[in-house]
């Protein structure tokens, strides 16, 4: 090595060492100037994902959305195969007519047993007149024979004709009590036959209800974030097709220590400043503290043991700045949380909000 070189390199160690002296050095009091009061922990913006999935088995007919494109709620992004669900329907159909039909047919018979019902009434009214007559004329003919005014045989037929007159009488009774049953039966057959109108009816709308569903919708507001199944594919019930994310529930989770995270309430105000757009700061709230440790040694028994114990922070960034930003958000990229423990000191300069315009 020459000595030229050796000089090189000893001056490229001592820029190497001020360089690490500097950072040491503003490490230790530059920064714990500027950042008495505040905390900060590494994480990641997330956003709650929404799976978009077939409510029953069948075919992906169509996806009418692409990755990284926004939808609205009630957009539809995919289709199922129907033709199976259609020829359900149409089945369905001609059973809930088979079944009105045969309410009418019962009523009909209904009608027709209560008709029956009737014309024996009536004609046990006449037959209950006849026994009357009957009964009065056989009375009459046992007091003219004990006299002699008729003769035995006179008697003995008016008693025969009063005993053939209770016969038909019993008979258009047994008759009618027949029409009751068969009436009952007709009724029952009714309300058997509205049961299948019923059941046949809710069996169509139940199909109408998975062939609407073979719609696919997404239910939020969001951006598509990948295809989970292609086209043609055949997926089971509660098969995913698509995965969104909801922009308007954007968050960055990060961690703190016990000391840190004990000093942080709900509601706490957090900075996010994210490695990719480090000239911007984004305000956000604190909407979870966990109340578990996420990283705990197997066993905690001294103080620095229980230093090591990090506890999971939520950072909820507002709805409404989302919505005004909704193009610029972006899931997954990192950034850095900062949170001010002593809400009446001011935020430094540094970590005042700047957003896009």
């Amino acid at each position: 090595m020459t000595g030229q070189q050796k000089k090189w390199l000893i001056r490229a160690l001592i820029i190497l060492v001020l360089g690490v002296l500097g950072v040491v050095v503003w490490q230790k009091f530059l920064r714990h100037d500027n950042d008495e009061g505040l905390v900060s922990g590494n994480g990641r913006i997330e956003a709650v994902e929404i799976d978009v999935a077939a409510k029953i088995a069948g075919r992906i007919k169509e996806i009418l959305v692409r990755e990284g494109e926004f939808v609205t709620a009630g957009q539809v992004v995919a289709r199922m195969d129907t033709d199976t669900l259609e020829a359900q329907f149409r089945e369905a159909v001609a059973q809930r007519q088979q079944a009105q039909s045969s309410v009418v047919t019962a009523q009909s018979q209904l009608a027709q047993r209560e008709s029956e019902k009737s014309a024996a009434l009536a004609l046990l009214a006449q037959r209950e007149a006849d026994l009357d007559k009957a009964r009065k004329h056989a009375k009459r003919s046992s007091v003219l024979v004990g006299n002699g005014a008729i003769a035995q045989q006179d008697a003995d037929d008016d008693r025969a004709q009063l005993r053939s007159a209770e016969a038909v009488v019993n008979a258009v009774r047994a008759q009618i009590a027949a029409s009751e049953a068969t009436i009952i039966t007709a009724r029952s057959q009714i309300a058997g036959a509205q049961s299948a109108v019923g059941a046949a009816k809710a069996n169509t709308e139940r199909i109408q209800a998975d062939i609407r569903d073979s719609a696919l919708k997404a239910p939020r507001d969001g951006r598509v974030q990948y295809k989970v199944a292609q086209l043609g594919e055949v997926v089971g019930a509660g098969g995913r097709v698509l995965s969104l994310v909801d922009l308007s529930d954007v968050y960055m989770t990060f961690f703190l220590p016990t000391a840190a995270a004990g000093k942080v309430a709900l509601g706490s105000e957090v900075r996010l400043v994210l490695d990719a757009a480090p000239q911007y700061v984004i305000p956000a709230k604190a909407s979870f503290i966990a109340d578990v440790a996420q990283f705990t040694p197997k066993t905690v028994e001294t103080t620095s043991e229980r230093e090591k114990l990090m506890f999971r922070i939520r950072a909820q960034i507002p709805v409404e700045l989302l919505k005004k930003h909704i193009t610029q958000v972006k899931t997954g990229l990192p950034g850095v949380a900062w949170v001010r423990l002593d809400a009446t000191k001011p935020w430094p300069a540094r970590l005042q909000i700047k957003l896009p315009q």
